[in-house]
């Protein structure tokens, strides 16, 4: 067993020794002992604590591998986090000012992916085990809202029915006005005899729609999202903001941001989560690359009185992202990218110069890259609010407007 000086906490959770050497479960300070293989250290014992530890609030939190710092404080956390998106951008040179963090609070994510196996006792059903590709079960689970819960036994009976023992079933639950809506893939082949099975499991548990991959949909009932006044049927697992709260929090950002626009432009739109909200006040010219999802806004927008016009385009952002022509009458753009960015998109945002820009991003890097083309392009970057969504994992997102000088 060696010693080791815990120096930092890597973005990923771990604490990280001289070496380096990763020792999960640890703090900055702490000196810890344990096994090392490699540059890793197992069977870590803590032999002088930090001041930010706490004890987990989740009984699975040393085997599961949902959450990688219940061991710290919210203080330690919400720093942490804030630090990881000043050190992107710092890394490109940029400076920044954090206006806050909002952190969404214990058991309200509405959205998570279960993993499913039979077994020779039976059945499991849970999140990946920590480090491993072990299932654990999570019947007191922290993070998943009450409601949210009963997914378990779903995966359960959908893994009895339609998963086998050498392949895992992903089950994908999100929490919506009227139930769970359910996407599972993964899945042995879909037969007449299975389809009578998903019917009845369905039933039994309740659930709103049940589609299996793309070869089936059961809806029970609509699994409508609201968006501000509007009511959405998403098809099957269209992104969703992983909490209310977060959702909130990166609403309220946006709106502040793009406040006495009177054409926004709404970029990777989704089923609209921004477009819907912000057309109380805007035209909003909402484009998205997926056309279930662009048939499902404007639905919603039709369906919904009071609101401002909203133009749903399906659109490939990627490979054929907004130019200046197309934006010469926006006073706003929002744009949420995915994890990779969108560099092309914003390339081409900085040559348009539109004059207010809300970024939101799920990840540091590729939103330092983007916040410095556009400052390059003579935009100037407001104070940046930090969304923790994913309490207790390392997974943060950020929102900040840029605005031409």
């Amino acid at each position: 067993m060696s010693e080791h000086i815990i120096q930092r906490l890597g973005h990923h959770g771990d604490g990280i020794a001289p070496g380096p050497v990763f020792a999960p479960m640890t703090l900055p300070g702490e000196t810890v002992s344990g096994s090392l293989d490699g540059t890793r250290l197992s069977e870590v014992k803590i032999v002088r604590p930090s001041t930010d530890r706490v004890a987990a609030p989740c009984r699975h939190f040393r085997s599961c591998g949902g959450c990688q710092v219940q061991h710290a404080s919210d203080a330690f956390v919400s720093d942490w986090k804030a630090g990881i998106v000043v050190d992107a951008l710092r890394a490109h040179g940029l400076e920044v000012e954090i206006a806050g963090i909002e952190t969404s609070p214990p058991r309200s994510r509405r959205r998570a992916t279960l993993s499913a196996r039979r077994t020779k006792k039976g059945v499991l059903a849970g999140f990946h085990g920590r480090a491993s590709g072990v299932i654990v079960d999570i019947p007191d689970c922290q993070l998943l809202h009450p409601d949210l819960m009963p997914a378990r036994l779903v995966a359960e009976a959908l893994a009895v029915i339609g998963g086998s023992r050498k392949a895992e079933l992903h089950v994908m639950a999100t929490l919506s006005e009227s139930g769970i809506d359910v996407l599972v893939s993964g899945g042995k082949p879909l037969d007449r005899d299975l389809e009578v099975e998903l019917a009845e499991v369905a039933a039994r548990h309740d659930l709103a729609r049940l589609a299996w991959g793309d070869e089936l949909e059961l809806s029970r009932r609509p699994p409508l999202q609201r968006f501000g006044p509007a009511l959405v049927l998403p098809p099957p697992g269209a992104f969703l903001q992983a909490t209310h709260a977060g959702e909130a929090a990166l609403m309220a950002a946006v709106s502040k941001i793009t406040r006495g626009a009177a054409q926004i432009a709404d970029l990777f739109a989704g089923v609209g989560t921004f477009a819907l909200p912000l057309a109380q006040g805007s035209e909003v010219l909402a484009v998205e690359g997926v056309a279930a999802m662009t048939k499902a806004l404007d639905r919603g927008w039709r369906d919904t009185p009071g609101l401002k016009k909203v133009r749903s385009v399906t659109r490939d952002l990627f490979r054929n992202p907004m130019i200046a022509e197309d934006l010469r009458k926006i006073d706003a753009i929002v744009i949420d990218p995915p994890r990779a960015g969108a560099e092309a998109q914003i390339e081409e945002l900085a040559k348009a110069r539109v004059p207010v820009i809300a970024h939101v991003s799920c990840n540091p890097v590729t939103f330092a890259r983007d916040a410095g083309h556009l400052i390059a392009a003579g935009y100037v970057m407001d104070p940046i609010t930090v969304i923790d969504q994913f309490r207790w994992s390392s997974h943060v997102e950020m929102v900040a407007g840029f605005r031409l000088t």
